[in-house]
């Protein structure tokens, strides 16, 4: 055994109460997606609500000045819609990823909890994947995935913080969604559910990439260093980036959608909106060390 592969079980052992914990909850609070959900026959996007209005992407920006109240309701279905598109595209990375870490040396002490990770992000498409099937559509994605390259440490640290980095900005939408009240019951019991799991999902991300920066930081040279800093800042901009859909707005009625995401995206009201709900996000990277300076493109 590595002196390196000693350090990282030796960090592990160091937060497995957590984990412990954690799979011990998944374990008892554990419900079938197929049994705690009714899908109503149809919906009715031009009534009720799917998203909330102050969340939208066109939130504050002139775009949304011209919207009937009709055509909002509209917009905020389409937004939902890439909102769920978003959660299934990023789940089926991050279940990858979890796969080809499962059982390995390393890591074998998570391994339940990545169990129940994965089996978690399966259940979360089934509700996503099951409103857009009925309901909308299924939003293409534009990420283009990085390229992990040969370094095992490097690749772990970047998958566990992009992981970290979707879904706490996918699970502050879940909580203020899952108590509007104005939101038809459907789509607040789909972020409630989500919620569910996720706010499990964040304290082992937060736990693992603590744990792994911990013990492979240390041993990286400068330019390795700089680049995962700076792979982590782009992962704030391309999450974000993919809020801001053509596609929905093309779908909304919009003439020139590629022109209103560009507008949204400079806008100073969403500019403000996302360092708000990236805040607690961005609080974990700086304070630890991982990130020596804001991803200020994101913002």
């Amino acid at each position: 055994m590595t002196a390196q592969h000693q350090e990282l079980r030796t960090a592990i052992a160091a937060i497995m109460g957590t984990v412990d914990r954690l799979t011990e909850q998944s374990r008892t609070r554990y419900k079938n997606p197929y049994e705690t959900i009714t899908w109503p026959e149809a919906v009715a996007p031009d009534r009720d609500w799917f998203f909330t209005p102050e969340l939208s992407s066109l939130h504050g920006t002139r775009h949304e000045l011209p919207l009937t109240d009709t055509r909002a309701r509209q917009l905020a279905f389409q937004e939902a819609a890439n909102f769920f598109s978003l959660n299934i595209h990023g789940e089926k990375s991050l279940i990858a990823g979890l796969a080809t870490r499962m059982y390995r040396g390393d890591l074998v002490e998570i391994s339940d909890y990545l169990h129940h990770f994965l089996d978690e992000e399966n259940k979360h498409s089934v509700y996503f994947g099951g409103f857009c099937r009925r309901y909308a559509k299924l939003y293409r994605s534009r990420h283009v995935p990085f390229a992990e390259g040969t370094e095992r440490s490097v690749a772990d640290v970047l998958f566990f913080a992009k992981a970290l980095l979707f879904e706490e900005h996918a699970d502050r939408y879940n909580v203020l969604q899952a108590k509007d009240v104005r939101l038809h019951e459907l789509a607040r019991f789909i972020n409630h559910a989500h919620h569910a799991d996720e706010s499990r999902h964040l304290v082992f991300n937060r736990a693992i990439v603590q744990a792994l920066w911990q013990t492979y930081a240390p041993r990286w040279d400068t330019a390795t260093l700089a680049d995962v800093r700076a792979r982590i800042s782009q992962f704030f901009v391309t999450t974000w980036l993919e809020y801001y859909n053509p596609d929905v707005y093309a779908d909304a009625g919009f003439d020139d959608p590629w022109q209103v995401a560009q507008d949204a995206w400079a806008d100073p009201a969403q500019c403000a909106h996302r360092r708000q709900i990236s805040a607690k996000c961005l609080r974990f990277f700086m304070s630890t060390g991982i990130l020596d300076q804001e991803p200020n493109d994101a913002f």
